[in-house]
């Protein structure tokens, strides 16, 4: 009797410490993105991301080749569903289950498909017929996994920006925009329903490089500094980081939703930037990056919700060489395109940071040494 009511007492203990959001483990997890034309196959990415321990990955697609390649990995796969399919998407549920079968459901469950991201930052963006369209094209995603049998297993999300803020300071002042809030409120009114959290992009070196004048580059990059103080709740913020966090909080609250967690589907810090992008230095990304991997590992909450553990995915994998824009959007990279460390916070790159003729030569040897690699990598990883 008291070895049955001790493992009855152990699986309440468990579960009370496993709950949390399905498709996360642990609390650290990096953006797979692929506008390149230099970057490595994706079997070299999956004994990348085994040699750094990274358990959780977001992809903007649902590419079938990388998709094959993580089959076995135990890596957890969170795939986007594009802004250019949404519109088709909420026409009707049969072009949904189209395409979770096509993208999702065939790679299951040897491929660890946990999520899928319907669309990118559409609230707040400029395309006004998406914020239209969004949330039918989650719901008719979301039934289509349900009646495959998939809906426990692979969660429906979609990601915002710092746009759908009307502001974010002091954190506990932040608000939704009134334009964003018709769509915004049945959106978390559905993801409530559903157990999803609220995935918000954080970037404290966007915010530093359109204020460096008034913006604590220390305070931005977890360094020592005086912070700031929320004189509504009373509370210290040594980084903007979980000043960011708890802003998303404190919205979601003053709409009703104060008990949905908070992900950070992005954060992350350029190595590189044109002349008036302030702050966008190797010194300060490994700086970033650095103090955010270990604040991550602590497992610890913020200020505002102490017992909620931050988890986040930092932008991006690698440094993307076809990525538009100002010379910051191909430089967030925590990997170079060879394969090696884009700078040190306590990763090993797939070759020394000098041998790119090195990783040529890796990219030219045979599969089969590949899959006897992959293997033995991932017997490592799972010894480790």
């Amino acid at each position: 009797m008291m070895l049955s009511s001790f493992f009855l007492w152990l699986l309440l203990f468990s579960s009370l410490f496993s709950h949390g959001d399905k498709a996360f483990t642990g609390t650290y997890g990096v953006n797979y993105g692929r506008i390149a034309d230099n970057l490595p196959p994706p079997e070299s990415v999956v004994t990348l991301l085994k040699a750094a321990k990274i358990k959780n990955i977001r992809i903007y697609d649902a590419d079938h080749q990388v998709l094959r390649a993580f089959k076995g990995s135990g890596i957890e796969i969170v795939v986007g569903l594009g802004n250019e399919f949404l519109k088709d998407m909420s026409v009707g549920e049969d072009r949904a289950m189209s395409w979770v079968k096509e993208n999702v459901q065939q790679f299951l469950p040897e491929t660890k498909i946990c999520g899928i991201a319907v669309g990118n930052e559409i609230l707040g963006g400029t395309d006004m017929e998406l914020w239209e369209v969004l949330l039918p094209a989650a719901k008719n995603v979301y039934n289509a996994l349900s009646k495959l049998g998939l809906a426990k297993d692979v969660q429906v999300s979609s990601p915002h920006s710092e746009a759908v803020f009307a502001n974010s300071f002091p954190p506990s002042s932040c608000t939704f925009k009134e334009d964003v809030l018709p769509y915004m409120k049945p959106l978390l009114q559905f993801f409530s329903q559903i157990g999803t959290p609220f995935f918000i992009n954080a970037y404290p070196f966007l915010a530093y490089k359109n204020d460096p004048q008034h913006i604590d580059l220390n305070y931005a990059l977890f360094l020592k500094n005086p912070g700031i103080y929320d004189a509504k709740t009373k509370l210290h913020y040594s980084n903007m980081f979980e000043a960011q966090v708890d802003a998303a909080y404190a919205a979601l609250e003053k709409v009703g939703f104060d008990k949905m967690d908070v992900i950070v589907s992005e954060t992350g810090w350029a190595s590189h930037g044109d002349d008036n992008e302030a702050g966008a230095t190797i010194k300060n990304a490994r700086t970033y990056n650095g103090n955010l991997r270990k604040r991550l590992l602590k497992k610890k909450g913020t200020p505002y919700r102490p017992k909620k553990v931050v988890k986040a995915y930092v932008f991006a994998l690698f440094n993307e060489n076809l990525k538009p824009g100002s010379t910051s959007e191909r430089n967030f990279g925590l990997f170079k395109a060879d394969g090696s460390i884009a700078y040190d916070i306590g990763f090993t790159g797939l070759v020394p940071s000098s041998a790119t003729s090195s990783f040529l030569s890796f990219k030219g040897i045979g599969s089969s040494f590949m899959m006897a690699f992959t293997s033995f990598a991932a017997f490592l990883f799972v010894a480790l």
